[in-house]
């Protein structure tokens, strides 16, 4: 049987925008439009026309992508005349192929917001339909507050959506603009408009402020129609929207909807789903959600002990779909929970062959434990496990010996000043490298990098990304630990960790971990 086409709407660059803390440059939405048109949605919301400088740029000329580029932007004004509308002029005006129009459907809102009569709304509506698709326009109407205007009146708000349809919209968009719809109501709401706008013309727009914006959104294409708007990850104002990386996940790997419905994501580019999610982090200068469902960190992670020895016998026992059909990998995490099969199956995914009755296997799992109990976490830090693994299975060269260090921090003519100062010894030579930075550990960073001799050329590509401390047991005095993130020129990325009541110690031991890391993946010798 024939799928039917399930059309996918991006409005991170729009609706996503309004998250606090984003801001996007032009450069920033170039970038994410390269990743959206890598994922294939259908369509892709930019900005706001005329709403902002930045948007204008934009939509100043012609965008090159795959998807449908489309213009945000509001009908016109009541009592004016669409071509004497700037706001409205502006949309017509912006180099996109599709514009999104929102216009209020709740006759609550036509009353409070826009100061005019019902019939103004509606004719409001039917105007700007008729001039944009006249400027050439693919034409979607947003019914902003849809969901809560038909629960107050329900004949107006399909009145505005009708009004849309006729006057020729391709697409009528239901919004759950103040997030509080139930799944429920999403779908007799939506099976009742199917009966005014056919579903191959309805849109949905959910968002997440009971947790419920992508179970809507499914709700809604259960219902009938046949176009889902989202963000990546769920950005969105006060609790996001829905997200679009899990409704792809979905839709493309469940037989409830994929033997129903049509996405142009195909198997090729799901596979690249885990990396556009994190990609677009990375972009945000933000950490990824470890436990974001399809592609987290933690998706597909096990820590218990029976339930690593169930995965390596059958994936399917704790896994609803492969993680590599997104872009992901099925990860046994090493900890104090940790049995014999999960330290086999890690070692294993590294590339350590050991036999399940080797001695050694025993006593590695006691020292996690022990560690872990210290305030360790190595499911976090694959990196530093690693290292312990190989250390305790005597496979890790010896790289270099750290002599001493010190840092030292002084505020002087009204500015910090932070340096330190690594003793290390290669081989038989000895080096003494200091490093300024913004704190004690930039400066051990820069300093223990500085110059390692003849490992020098091996670690000139690597950086540290990210740096986060944890207290572990509260007061000044409190054992802290730290997880650093690091990163060479050929986009890899490893986690490595250190645990001490002094913070600068447990920073060295990361940032040597990471070191010794790089050089013994990469397969330097000593």
């Amino acid at each position: 049987m024939a799928r039917e086409r399930l059309y996918l709407f991006d409005t991170t660059l729009r609706d996503g925008q309004q998250t606090p803390g984003v801001d996007f440059s032009v450069e920033d939405k170039l970038l994410v439009m390269d990743m959206l048109d890598r994922l294939g949605v259908d369509y892709i919301e930019g900005g706001y026309a005329g709403g902002n400088p930045t948007d204008n740029a934009l939509f100043a000329q012609e965008r090159k992508t795959r998807a449908i580029f489309t213009a945000f932007g509001m009908t016109k004004r009541a009592g004016r005349s669409a071509s004497n509308d700037p706001g409205f002029q502006a949309i017509l005006a912006a180099k996109a192929k599709a514009a999104c129009l929102v216009a209020k459907s709740w006759d609550y809102h036509v009353r409070v917001a826009l100061g005019c009569s019902n019939e103004e709304n509606l004719e409001t509506i039917r105007e700007s339909v008729v001039a944009a698709r006249a400027a050439g326009k693919e034409v979607l109407v947003d019914c902003e507050h849809f969901f809560d205007g038909y629960k107050a009146n329900a004949a107006y708000a399909t009145l505005c959506a009708r009004t849309a349809h006729e006057a020729g919209a391709r697409w009528v968009v239901l919004c759950d603009t103040n997030g509080g719809t139930l799944p429920a109501e999403v779908a007799e709401i939506v099976r009742t408009m199917t009966k005014t706008v056919p579903g191959s013309h309805l849109g949905i727009h959910a968002h997440n402020d009971t947790e419920q914006a992508v179970a809507n959104s499914l709700a809604a294409v259960d219902a009938g129609v046949r176009q889902v708007q989202g963000t990546l990850n769920g950005i969105g104002e006060r609790c996001g929207n829905a997200n679009l990386v899990s409704l792809i996940g979905t839709l493309a790997t469940k037989p409830h909807y994929r033997s129903r419905f049509e996405i142009n994501v195909d198997d090729a580019r799901l596979m690249e789903l885990t990396a556009v999610a994190r990609g677009f982090d990375e972009l945000l200068n933000r950490s990824p959600n470890s436990q974001a469902p399809y592609v987290g960190k933690s998706a597909f992670a096990t820590k218990a002990g029976i339930h690593a020895s169930a995965l390596a016998k059958e994936p399917e026992t704790y896994e609803h779909v492969p993680p590599e059909t997104v872009g992901n990998r099925r990860r046994i995490l090493v900890s104090d929970q940790a049995g014999k099969s999960n330290l086999l199956a890690e070692l294993g995914r590294i590339g350590i062959e050991v036999g399940k009755d080797d001695s050694r296997l025993d006593a590695l799992l006691r020292e996690v434990k022990e560690r872990e109990a210290q305030g360790y976490a190595y499911d976090g830090a694959d990196a530093s496990f690693e290292l312990l693994a190989r250390r305790a299975l005597g496979t890790v060269p010896h790289y270099f010996d750290v002599l001493s260090f010190r840092t030292s921090v002084e505020r002087f003519n009204g500015e910090m000043h932070t340096e330190a100062v690594v003793k290390v010894r290669v081989g038989t030579e000895i080096y003494l490298n200091a490093g300024e930075g913004n704190g004690p550990v930039n400066a051990l960073d820069v300093a223990l990098r500085k110059d390692l001799g003849k490992f020098q050329k091996h670690i000139a590509d690597m950086e540290l990304v990210d740096f986060k401390v944890r207290i572990l047991n509260g007061g000044t005095g409190a054992t802290t630990r730290v997880l650093i993130e690091s990163r060479d020129g050929k986009g890899n990325r490893w986690f490595t960790l250190g645990v001490s009541p002094n913070i600068v110690e447990a920073s060295f031991q990361a940032l040597l971990d990471a070191l010794i890391y790089k050089l013994q993946r990469d397969g330097v010798t000593p």
